[in-house]
């Protein structure tokens, strides 16, 4: 607030011819140092006119709080796409689970691993329905809340700027009355000096600050009404901010709560399946196959022997042979003896079953050895 000097228990005041003057260059000097005001009180401050924004401070810090506001909302829509898409994509898995088992009779119809694979295309659908509340209830309760109060703040923000605006208009106007009229009385005052014999009633030192007096207090209380609607503003918003920081942490909380029960339903899920899958014994299929298959070699039945496999003519005589036993036999290259096993044939072919099916000599005619 200006400090004008008045007339005070019939005392007069020097005339200020060059107010309006020193009054623009202050506000030219504090428009140049408005930055540094914001350290400042809100009330204390003295504000010119162009200045006269007293909330704006709350204005900008509760647009960042919907700023904030807006980055957690996009947050949590995030996640509930990704449980959206990952109850989705689970579903499509449990699909490839076909049972009952297109491989006929290969496996048990109940007790084997089929009703493993039964269990995980079940229980796999748990897991995505478990994904899909979790998104949804994200999306409703979450996301739904924090826009909700994205648009409080946005409301906060135009109430406060409602509620101080016209006050901080109504100042303006009255402190530019007052600056007119302290001028009109400083050229009252300075015409009463110089020339008094031109003095008129309605330019009478005296009346002229009586209209300031009462402009000062008009002034006075437009500006006590602006500092008292800053006060509840502030305490306003600072019970405001107070609800956005909870508001936060509920969001937080709630997700927590729900994140947690569906981890923890998942995992339930996820220890049936591991117990199941565990519990089947590994030779279970197999003997069960076994058993009802005709196909399958007894492990009991004896190798068969040479010794006693019965072909058609085995025992004919002109299969049989004549003589069997050792000879010695001249090699075609060194010329030396070397003992060998040999069969005579009754077709009279002698064979040396080591080394070749053709015979070395026949039908009586020499041949080598």
């Amino acid at each position: 607030m200006n400090n004008l000097d008045g007339p005070q228990n019939g005392t007069h005041i020097e005339p200020r011819a060059s107010s309006l003057s020193r009054s623009a260059s202050r506000a030219s000097a504090r428009s140049r140092t408005s930055s540094l005001s914001r350290t400042q009180s809100l009330i204390k401050k003295n504000i010119e006119l162009q200045d006269l924004r007293p909330a704006d401070v709350l204005i900008e810090r509760f647009v960042a709080w919907k700023a904030i506001v807006k980055q957690l909302t996009a947050y949590f829509e995030g996640i509930a796409d990704i449980e959206n898409n990952t109850a989705r994509e689970l579903t499509k898995l449990a699909g490839v689970i076909q049972v009952p088992f297109r491989a006929g009779n290969q496996f048990l119809g109940g007790g084997g691993l089929q009703d493993v694979y039964y269990d995980i295309r079940d229980k796999t659908r748990v897991i995505a329905d478990h994904h899909a509340d979790l998104g949804r209830t994200i999306d409703s309760s979450i996301v739904q809340h924090l826009q909700k109060l994205r648009a409080e703040i946005k409301a906060h923000i135009k109430n406060v700027q409602n509620d101080t605006g016209k006050l901080a208009a109504g100042v303006a106007r009255e402190r530019e009355l007052s600056t007119k009229l302290v001028g009109e009385l400083a050229n009252s005052i300075s015409t009463f000096k110089n020339t008094p014999m031109n003095i008129h009633a309605k330019n009478d030192p005296y009346i002229a600050n009586q209209l300031v007096s009462r402009q000062l207090s008009r002034q006075l209380l437009e500006e006590n009404l602006l500092q008292k609607s800053l006060i509840i503003t502030q305490q306003n918003s600072a019970h405001f901010e107070e609800g956005i920081v909870k508001s936060l942490q509920s969001a937080w909380a709630t997700y927590d709560e729900w994140q947690s029960r569906a981890a923890s339903s998942t995992q339930t899920q996820l220890r049936s399946l591991s117990t199941a899958m565990g519990a089947l014994a590994p030779d279970r299929e197999w003997i069960s196959f076994a058993a009802r298959s005709d196909h399958l070699l007894d492990p009991e039945t004896p190798l068969r022997d040479m010794e006693v496999l019965k072909w058609p003519m085995k025992d004919e005589p002109c299969v049989a042979p004549v003589h069997t036993g050792h000879l010695e036999r001249k090699k075609r290259f060194t010329r030396a003896y070397q003992e060998a096993y040999f069969v005579l044939t009754p077709a009279g072919s002698l064979f040396h079953p080591n080394s070749t099916a053709l015979p070395i000599h026949s039908h009586g005619r020499s041949g080598p050895g």
